[in-house]
């Protein structure tokens, strides 16, 4: 059987020769594997194989590239558990959905060509049988009969958690006529709109962060959301199976289970050559590792691994009688162009020197990166590409051609016995740092929620504990009822409900307010002054700045380009508009100070460092301030790299310099020789002098003190200052900032970032050494993190007794400077298994082959904090988990529970801002403004914080009426979300918080839009309560203060007292002016209530100047 096809592509081969398969992360690149499987498929014999991928990333590119080289071919990627084995953590619901998808079209007879694409560790696991999964799939379609009962008594048993917002796979919600559920094995959720005839009337995606719908469907498919698939009505209570793994779960229900194998018998097996048989057995003694650890910690006994995992001889016997392909991929990677000094000219003689040698090359990417690469081409060389659909067109292709395909590729290769040259967009042009689907632009500043404590502004700290109906003025209407000290309670009607904001703290945290009490009076003058002198103080050194003229950089831009051209990344379109705001700062002729504001990694570092090109190339000094040695060793690294060769010097001033290299530094700054330092505070010394110092850079701001930041910015005359935070500047707050502070939001994650899988769970010793020795197989490293220098030697004890096969480090804030640096840097540089710290290593350690953090007793930190340690992990391509292990047989507090499952809930990239206002982090304040305005925020809570602050700004301004409360209108009726069309209590509040915060009609008719997406067609409270408000916003542009409504008239206070005179001739109109008020008497005396309010604001329209009232 060992007829040679090619050897770059293919060679099959009998069991004999098969010894095992390598895991490892090197080797060909990806689209050449896919290459390789795309000529074996040709040559299979039933046309279907099952391709065992190094590693669970090379299956996915591998699968992708395939799925773009082969439109006409089924591809399927079967993933692996993303859990530990016998953890009581299962996989989750998206995990499971994906994979009993790829199982289904498995088991499926190919009507096409077919290739399945999965890691080792995937195809060893046992599955649910075939019917059984085949059982678990609904297709739902437009038309068709649905009964939501039976329909959610369905979901629950095929593991769909029902939820008051759908937004995560496995999840479903019932609400009105819509019915919102994410399928597990979907890319995105799906509305479905059932009629009053019980017909499904539409089926909708929609946006999982706007909620909104944008695509109409035909049908969907539903799949299960766990591999334990019952039937209607008898599944067992979710909470009691989780106390056991997964693993002992599907035995205890399927008993014997098949395998891969069994579902795909007529396949052909494909792998890598010059594989060993190290990984099979390696990856079966984890297993068995883990077994027996869970054993030992639950002192029961648990199945074997046979009866989940295939063993070594299952695995022989699987392949005996299989058509084996063995892949003898020789392709070697292409130039990275873009890294080069001339990218365009260095392709253009590659792809002369390829096709003069008979070598087919084709480049590869988008339309746009397509036209680009044709237009150089066509420019440097006179020809362009030949367009190719798929990969048999680019393999029948005459020898030497040039070509072009639509395929978006990692990486592209050259095979000379193939004669094809691929070359990707990103060889090119760089890694296209597009946003993610989990980019976080769409995110809202948290809604109000049951339970939380929440600030009115004339009673005080309280707590918001339910929506209530009570009759007021002879209608039912919606109250929210606030509880304050000693069980007192308030009603608000929900149209007074912009009075209040949320706090942001857990109610056992705070002390709630007297009602009457003069605590809350005192505080939130004192905090109003305070806010008020701040504002005042902004605005006079805004003007002040915008007065002072600064040098103009304006550097050539040949050089910027060329500086700009080492980035090895496309910038994101946040990078890219904050590069351009940075740049025209420095070319405005005044003194820059910004703030670039961005989560973990969202490439803050890159914005800085064009900054400083700008300024270098200038003549002009720059000084990069870091808070950390490790943080500023980092930089310095960074810097020097993407300096070298444009003879800008660039020279580091920490703890970590020498004596001899620190006065040489320092020379280099107080003569000009030294363009670019990067340091610590240490730069703010006396003993350091620049002789042209022009831009300063900030990192990490909120880790320096207020007068060290007064100090570095006076350290030049007109200094342009950038500071840079990870901190997140909530949008309320940079929106009262306009024209005062410059900020610039990076909102874009990077491309391939994959978002941090969250695990909260209690400390267990099985699972710990489960998943450190997991990062240690994959050849990374661990952080684990404890909240107290104390607790640093009993953790180092147990961590030394659960994987002694391991080199654990320690870091706290106790040791000495040097130590402390030496520990850190060398594990960044790879000493060490596992990083045992304090929340030391929040920032400022970026450790690229980190992906597993385990932080101990998560209830001891503050959530922006444990955001930050889990943006230590996961900066690369490669999956990273964050556990955050609480104390075995102690219940966290349910207020606790709920914060920390804020974590779990938002780990998408760039959570930062909606973390952030959650946990009421005061540093956003600090950042800006000094830790005494932090102070007053913790007063009186963030939101209203933001609230009056912006306006404060407005009044100083000019703009006295910004900001203002909406009119009151009272005697009409107001309507309400009753609880039929939003029936969870905690939605509705979140709606009623966000229609109060609403001032304008064009934003109001956005909310109606939403809502009759969301929940379907708007009752009549609910026309009624958003014209109640379009009114409110009406009257207020009117300049109107109240309107009250009796049985025969309508009395409208102005909110500024009018003259008398100014009414005399408005009688016509059906206005009086008396004492300070106006009285409206409806022409028509049927007129009332809401329409008689609306006749009242058009004939106050009519009569007043348009200017004012």
């Amino acid at each position: 059987m060992n007829r040679h096809i090619s050897r770059t592509d293919v060679e099959q081969i009998d069991h004999t020769d098969d010894s095992g398969f390598a895991i490892e992360h090197g080797g060909p690149p990806s689209s050449a594997i896919a290459v390789a499987l795309a000529r074996g498929l040709e040559t299979s014999r039933d046309k279907h194989i099952i391709h065992i991928a190094p590693s669970e990333r090379s299956a996915e590119e591998i699968a992708g590239a395939l799925r773009q080289f082969l439109p006409d071919a089924d591809i399927i990627l079967l993933p692996s558990w993303d859990c530990l084995p016998y953890d009581r953590v299962w996989p989750t619901r998206a995990n499971m959905g994906r994979r009993l998808r790829a199982l289904r079209e498995i088991a499926t007879k190919p009507d096409r060509p077919r290739i399945a694409v999965m890691s080792l560790e995937a195809i060893l696991q046992r599955v649910p049988p075939a019917p059984v999964i085949a059982a678990g799939f609904t297709i739902l379609e437009v038309g068709q009969k649905l009964d939501r009962d039976d329909f959610r008594t369905r979901s629950e048993a095929i593991g769909y958690v029902v939820d008051e917002r759908v937004d995560e796979p496995g999840e479903i919600a019932f609400r009105g006529d819509p019915i919102d559920i994410f399928p597990a094995g979907a890319d995105g959720p799906v509305r479905i709109i059932v009629g009053p005839d019980a017909c499904i009337r539409q089926l909708k995606t929609y946006d999982p962060l706007s909620q909104l719908s944008d695509q109409v469907r035909d049908s969907i498919t539903v799949g299960p959301a766990s591999e334990l698939i019952f039937k209607a009505g008898e599944h067992p209570e979710l909470t009691a199976m989780r106390a056991t793994s997964m693993e002992e779960r599907l035995v205890a229900s399927y008993g014997a289970m098949p395998s891969v194998f069994d579902a795909a018998s007529s396949a052909s097996i494909s792998f890598l050559e010059g594989t060993d048989g190290q990984p099979l057995g390696r990856i079966l003694d984890l297993v068995e590792d883990a077994r027996r650890a869970r054993q030992e910690a639950a002192g029961t006994k648990k199945p074997l691994p046979g009866r989940f995992y295939l063993s070594r001889e299952e695995w022989d016997a699987a392949l005996l009688n299989r058509c084996c392909l063995r892949l003898a991929v020789s392709a070697v990677g292409v130039p990275k162009f873009f890294r080069q000094a001339r990218p365009g000219h260095d392709f253009a003689e590659f792809v002369t020197r390829q096709t003069s040698a008979g070598v087919r090359v084709v480049f590869t990417g988008d339309a746009s990166e397509l036209q680009r690469a044709d237009r150089l081409l066509d420019r440097r060389l006179g020809r362009r590409a030949e367009e190719a659909a798929d990969l048999p067109q680019i393999l029948s292709a005459a020898r030497g051609s040039l070509l072009k395909a639509e395929f978006v590729l990692d990486e592209g290769f050259v095979d000379a016995q193939s004669n094809i040259a691929v070359v990707a967009a990103s060889d090119l042009f760089g890694p296209a740092l597009k946003a993610n689907g989990s980019a976080t632009t769409g995110i809202l500043e948290p809604e109000l929620r049951i339970g939380d404590v929440v600030v009115h502004e004339d009673h005080g700290l309280g707590v918001l504990a339910a929506v209530e109906q009570v009759e007021l003025a002879g209608q039912q209407q919606d109250v929210v009822r606030l509880e304050y000290h000693g069980g007192a309670s308030l009603l608000v009607p929900v149209d007074d409900f912009g009075r209040i904001w949320r706090y942001g703290s857990e109610p056992e945290a705070v002390s709630l307010d007297r009602l009457k009490g003069e605590g809350w009076p005192k505080r939130r003058e004192a905090a109003l002054r305070e806010i008020d002198r701040l504002a005042k103080r902004l605005l006079s050194l805004a003007k002040i700045r915008s007065s002072q003229p600064a040098e103009i950089m304006k550097p050539s831009r040949t050089d910027l380009a060329r500086f700009a051209a080492r980035f090895p990344y496309t910038e994101t379109p946040d990078q890219a508009a904050a590069i351009r705001a940075v740049l025209d700062d420095l070319s405005s002729g005044r003194t820059m100070n910004r703030l670039v504001c961005g989560d973990v990694g969202f490439g803050k570092t890159e914005v800085a460092l064009r900054a400083c090109a700008a300024a270098a190339f200038c003549g002009k000094q720059v000084a990069i301030i870091a808070p950390t040695t490790v943080l500023a060793r980092q930089h310095y690294e960074t810097f020097s790299r993407r300096f070298a060769g444009t003879g800008l010097q660039v020279a580091h001033l920490s703890r970590m310099v020498g004596a001899a290299d620190a006065r040489a530094a320092k020379e280099g700054l107080r003569s000009g020789q030294v363009a670019v330092v990067v340091g610590t505070q240490a730069l703010a010394s006396k003993s350091v002098t620049f002789a042209n110092l022009g831009l300063l850079v900030i990192d990490e701001e909120h880790r320096f003190g207020v007068k060290l930041k007064r100090a570095l910015r006076t350290m030049a005359p007109r200094l342009h200052t950038l500071s840079m935070t990870a901190t997140p500047i909530p949008r309320t707050l940079q929106s009262a900032l306009s024209g005062i502070q410059d900020v610039s939001v990076l909102n874009s994650p990077p491309a391939k970032r994959r978002p941090v899988r969250t695990i909260l769970a209690a400390f267990d010793p099985a699972s710990v050494r489960a998943a450190l020795l997991r990062e240690f197989h994959r050849g990374g490293q661990s952080f684990f993190v404890v909240p107290r220098i104390e607790d640093i030697a009993p953790a180092c004890d147990q961590l030394n007794r659960l994987v002694p096969e391991l080199r654990v480090k320690t870091a706290h804030g106790e040791m000495k400077g040097r130590q402390l640096d030496e520990v850190m840097v060398g594990f960044a540089d790879g000493d060490g298994d596992i990083l045992l710290s304090t929340d030391i290593i929040e920032s400022g350690l970026d450790v690229p082959r980190a992906n597993t953090i385990i932080v101990w007793r998560p209830d001891r930190f503050g959530l922006a904090q444990l955001h930050q340690l889990r943006g230590r992990v996961g900066r690369g391509a490669v999956q990273a988990v964050a556990f955050l292990l609480t104390q075995p047989g102690v219940e966290l507090a349910d207020g606790t529970r709920a914060r920390l499952s804020t974590m779990l809930a938002l780990d998408r990239l760039g959570s930062g801002l909606a973390i952030s206002q959650r946990d009421l982090d005061l540093r956003g304040a600090g950042d800006l403004f000094g830790e005494d305005q932090a102070g007053h925020m913790k007063l009186i809570g963030v939101g209203l914080y933001e609230h009056l602050l912006e306006r404060a700004v407005s009044a100083a301004g000019g703009r006295p009426d910004f900001g203002k409360q909406l009119a009151e209108i009272n005697g009409s009726g107001k309507g309400a979300f009753p609880e039929s069309y939003v029936d969870e209590p905690t939605v509705r509040v979140g709606l009623y918080a966000r229609l109060s915060r609403i001032r304008s009609e064009p934003d109001l008719d956005t909310f109606s839009e939403e809502l009759e997406d969301r929940f379907g067609d708007m009752p009549g409270e609910v026309a009624l309560l958003l014209e109640f408000t379009r009114l409110r916003i009406a009257a207020s542009e009117l300049g109107v203060g109240k309107v009250d409504v009796g049985p025969e008239a309508i009395a409208i206070t102005p909110r500024n007292k009018p003259s008398a005179s100014r009414w005399r001739n408005s009688k016509a109109l059906g206005l009086d002016y008396r004492i300070g008020r106006l009285i409206f008497r409806p022409i028509q005396p049927s007129v009332s209530g809401i329409d008689a309010v609306r006749l009242a604001l058009d004939a106050l329209r009519a009569a007043q100047p348009k200017h004012e009232i």
